[in-house]
């Protein structure tokens, strides 16, 4: 290959924009909590693409995590940083700040179950600086 040729297909892959897949999310079920007036329980499935990572956030929320395939990496603000793979769990607050959530794997999809307990009818996710 002449140089002419690679300096033209090396221009080529570097103008091809590099995506990030946003996570898929699907919903299993939200519940009042009687006992709890103001508040409810939702349960859902955070689906990974390989290379996937959330903005920061919060949720404002009691989050309960489970690990159902693939690794994830967590961290709150204030924090240690933690890998979690298939059966592991995570907690988040209502005050915690999530700076880091995304796949440990740019080749394998990650899937979690995350529980929340929140004020009913509030946002799931807060973006948040």
């Amino acid at each position: 290959m002449t140089i002419t040729k690679l300096i033209l297909v090396l221009g080529c892959l570097v103008s091809i924009p590099l995506e990030t897949k946003d996570a898929q999310v699907t919903p299993l079920v939200s519940k009042d909590l009687a006992e709890f007036p103001g508040k409810e329980g939702v349960m859902l499935v955070v689906e990974y693409p390989p290379g996937s990572a959330d903005p920061i956030h919060r949720h404002n929320a009691h989050g309960f995590i489970y690990v159902l395939e693939g690794s994830i990496v967590m961290q709150v603000r204030g924090g240690k940083e933690v890998t979690l793979t298939p059966g592991q769990t995570f907690y988040e607050g209502p005050s915690d700040v999530h700076v880091v959530g995304r796949n440990a794997s740019h080749t394998k999809p990650a899937k979690f179950v995350v529980f929340f307990v929140k004020d009913k009818g509030a946002p799931i996710l807060v973006p948040a600086n």
